[in-house]
């Protein structure tokens, strides 16, 4: 049986700058940023204004969030994946990304590609991610490439 939260949690794809957009740049600026003594700049938001946003949503509370910058006609990049502390783990990550593959696939791409944390890249592999080239430093902390075809 599903954990509670993941039986009535809902998914959402909100505007840039929406109500629902700034709860999500909140719960990314705890989890990815606040950690690692950084913040988003107002030039980091602006260059939002492009991508796509879909949020995990349990008790009009954002618990998860995810963001693809759309790189060609076949290929997005997955960024800014983030899921609040207390439900890591718990299968909130995982729904959320394969709910955004089948979005991304309604929309017509064939390809995600993104940045995995080192930290990450087990969880991704999980979900059916390859490894693209070597190691490398991103924000300070050490990241691989992955891919995968839809």
């Amino acid at each position: 049986m599903l954990p509670k939260v993941l039986q009535m949690m809902k998914f959402e794809t909100p505007n840039y700058r929406s109500s629902r957009w700034h709860q999500l740049v909140e719960l990314r600026r705890e989890v990815l940023r606040k950690p690692l003594g950084l913040d988003f700049s107002v030039e980091d938001l602006e260059s939002e204004s492009d991508c796509l946003f879909m949020c995990a949503v349990h008790q009009d509370q954002v618990v998860g969030t995810l963001q693809y910058r759309i790189l060609d006609s076949e290929t997005v990049k997955m960024c800014q994946v983030a899921v609040h502390p207390d439900l890591q783990g718990s299968g909130v990550g995982a729904a959320l990304v394969k709910k955004s593959e089948v979005w991304m696939r309604s929309l017509g791409y064939s390809q995600i590609v993104l940045h995995a944390r080192e930290s990450a890249v087990a969880f991704y592999l999980k979900l059916g991610y390859s490894l693209v080239g070597e190691p490398f430093v991103e924000v300070g902390i050490p990241h691989r490439k992955m891919s995968r075809t839809l």
